[in-house]
């Protein structure tokens, strides 16, 4: 049996060799594209807003209105961490054990979250996406999932990001192009700035019910927020205890309600809505964030599915050969 190993693919991720056909002539450094990891920058503007999306996994890089910081980011220069950014496909959060049994077909997927044993965030993250469509205040970028071992399935995928007059629009479109039905869940890894710190800050997650994890992160149940510390109906503060959950049950009252809005000491806030596809929230207060300050931002992640989903089948999403699914998300601030 073949030995997946994430170091060796992140490796050969972070730099290739160029290898020069006989008699070909040398290129020069200067004349040849620099190399990025995070690949092409894409950035549109509208009015006070300007956004950049890296190639690889379709990340939000940077988001800024009026000058100030929404998004948490990474140089263009560097991975980043913690999938920071980047797009959740074809499922997001944890296959337990990488295995899973799909139309009485068992299938085994490479391990990339080794302390948990655990499948996470899908296979597209490190994956290029290509320009489609930019123009001012748009960006349509499209990536294809070519069948491989553990995720047999050809998925095709756009992704469309809008600078709006109420703020940030992102839409993904997935088709199955294969001949056979494909399980399927999505979802997005933004991270909010918190200055100074997510403890100092007001949280609001429109949202009656909590997941219990195991000790691998995996849900085993469920719970009301109600009369638990887990309860953000109404704003309060964050405090310094780690958070960590995925919520569901939503609240919506409109098309565009706002399901988590978080509020900064200094009355900047930002607002998270997502159509009814995104039936979870993913909440994490940036615990172990890798060679930079922790807690210093907080994920927020509208996704379509509770972890696991491969293997529980809630709210697990099938293709069928041909369909086409379609979700949106956005964010609002008061800097506008």
């Amino acid at each position: 049996m073949r030995t997946f190993s994430r170091r060796a693919a992140m490796t050969a991720a972070a730099g290739t060799t160029a290898a020069l056909a006989l008699g070909a002539p040398a290129v020069s450094a200067a004349a040849a594209e620099t190399l990025l990891p995070t690949g092409r920058q894409y950035r549109i503007t509208s009015g006070k807003q300007s956004l950049t999306v890296a190639e690889i996994g379709a990340e939000l890089r940077s988001w800024t209105v009026d000058g100030r910081a929404i998004l948490a980011g990474h140089p263009d220069n560097s991975m980043g961490d913690s999938h920071m950014g980047k797009i959740l496909l074809p499922w997001s959060d944890r296959i337990a054990g990488g295995k899973y049994k799909f139309e009485g077909v068992d299938y085994e997927t490479p391990i990339t979250e080794h302390w948990s044993g655990c499948a996470i965030h899908g296979l597209m993250y490190f994956a290029p996406w290509s320009l489609v469509k930019q123009e001012s205040n748009r960006l349509v970028l499209g990536s294809v999932l070519y069948p491989q071992y553990g995720y047999p399935f050809l998925l095709k995928f756009q992704t469309e990001y809008v600078l709006a007059k109420s703020g940030l629009r992102v839409t993904l479109t997935a088709t199955n192009a294969g001949d056979k039905p494909a399980p399927f869940g999505s979802g997005y890894h933004p991270y909010f700035k918190a200055d100074p710190l997510v403890d100092n800050a007001k949280l609001t997650i429109a949202a009656s019910t909590y997941l219990i994890n195991d000790d691998k992160g995996v849900p085993a149940g469920r719970a009301p927020v109600a009369g638990t510390p887990n309860d953000f109906r109404t704003a309060k503060v964050v405090g310094a205890a780690p958070l960590d959950l995925a919520y569901t049950d939503l609240a919506r009252t409109s098309t565009e309600s706002t399901l988590a809005e978080l509020a900064t000491p200094d009355g900047h806030k930002v607002q998270l809505w997502a159509d009814e596809k995104n039936k979870y929230l993913l909440v994490y207060s940036d615990d172990y964030a890798v060679d930079r300050p922790i807690r210093k931002a907080i994920a927020i992640e509208p996704v379509t599915g509770p972890g696991n989903s491969f293997n529980s089948g809630e709210d697990l999403i099938v293709l069928k050969p041909g369909q086409t699914f379609r979700s949106t998300w956005g964010v609002r601030t008061n800097a506008l």
